[in-house]
């Protein structure tokens, strides 16, 4: 890109926030310029909003530790005159959220949302960028419907999605998931929260996870979803049964998934499949996307999260035990870490692929 866009976050203080501008501060294509949050954080500076609540590994730069904080809802107005457009990670009752992303995308600032609020809007793309990439064609309608010349919404899928979804989108085409039934087990950071915040967590598993089970069930039929009359059309299938835990790890989802396929395929064709498969984020070489997507691992203790999480800056997908089953047809696990390729990072990946099909340039 000859000039940088300049992007926003609007949620900076929470835990995708922060890691948002991990993945921001050096960012090839976008120069991070406004950080918002809520009220009560407003016009302090960042480091002064986050009040020793600096959870990344990575270290935070002075120059973003000493940003003015904006008001995301009040200050509005003032931060659409400073950015391109925005990602909106925030903590608010999902009607809020809505609004308060439909404000903004009607301002003509678009926003790239890592929240669930609008992920069952039928004109708002969901998007897993090597998966549903054509998806984001629906963003004309969307913007028929706003009234609006460039703002627009686009949102992320659920982060426990990304660990298994991956896996079973490219075996469809040519053998035809039908039935997958998925466990999976989800980080603390999926929460917010770390072990220091949580201690309730350290050496225990809870088995709920309000409202993960519907979200892993209902959101991948929008991911193969066609686009009708303006809308997205969720799929009817394949059928998806889930059961979602909370386990005793900082970061990383792994899924234990069972398939049945209508035209059952040999383990060297799966195999093949996941070795073959790429998106655009590895045809356009976009800065955030792993040069291998799936990587699949024949160790029988592999993948393992504390491992394989970053594998590829954390946005490459780990497989593993592939076996035949007795009820399904095939078993294996997944991995993926939750707040970079299920949350930020993920984020980021579909931005790069907007600014690439056009969908984000720069005001100036």
């Amino acid at each position: 890109m000859e000039k940088k866009l300049k992007v926003g976050v609007i949620g900076a203080t929470g835990m995708v926030g922060q890691r948002f501008i991990t993945l921001l501060q050096e960012h090839p294509w976008f120069e991070l310029t406004v950080l918002a949050a809520s009220a009560r954080s407003a016009g302090k500076t960042y480091r002064e909003a986050l009040n020793g609540r600096w959870v990344m590994t990575s270290p935070l730069l002075d120059r973003i530790a000493e940003m003015p904080v904006f008001d995301a809802v009040n200050d509005m107005d003032e931060i659409v005159k400073r950015v391109d457009f925005v990602f909106c990670a925030v903590d608010m009752p999902k009607a809020e959220i809505r609004a308060l992303e439909d404000a903004y995308a009607k301002a003509e600032c678009p926003v790239v949302s890592n929240n669930s609020a609008h992920r069952h809007t039928p004109d708002v793309p969901m998007v897993i960028p090597e998966l549903n990439s054509d998806h984001i064609s629906i963003i004309e309608a969307q913007r028929k419907r706003l009234g609006t010349k460039k703002g627009f919404v686009a949102v992320k899928s659920n982060c426990s999605l990304q660990s298994y979804v991956p896996a079973l989108y490219p075996l469809d085409k040519e053998y035809g998931v039908q039935d997958v039934l998925v466990c999976t087990y989800q980080a603390i950071s999926g929460a917010g929260k770390t072990f220091e915040r949580w201690p309730e967590m350290v050496d225990n598993v809870i088995p709920f996870i309000g409202g993960e089970e519907e979200k892993s069930e209902i959101e991948p039929l929008k991911i193969w979803g066609k686009i009708e009359n303006g809308e997205i059309v969720p799929a009817t299938s394949p059928r998806f049964t889930a059961q979602c835990l909370r386990v005793p790890v900082s970061d990383g989802h792994m899924a234990a998934v069972f398939v049945r396929f209508r035209n059952k395929p040999t383990k060297d064709e799966i195999l093949s499949v996941w070795q073959s498969f790429k998106g655009k984020p590895q045809i356009y070489e976009l800065p955030s996307a792993p040069k291998q997507f799936l990587h699949y691992f024949t160790e029988d203790n592999l993948p393992q999260t504390k491992l394989q999480r970053e594998l590829e800056g954390g946005m490459a997908i780990s497989v593993g035990r592939l076996r035949e089953d007795t009820q399904y047809d095939y078993k294996f696990v997944c991995l993926s870490h939750n707040t970079l390729r299920g949350a930020a990072g993920g984020a980021v990946l579909l931005a790069e692929l907007l600014c690439k099909e056009g969908y984000l340039t720069s005001n100036d």
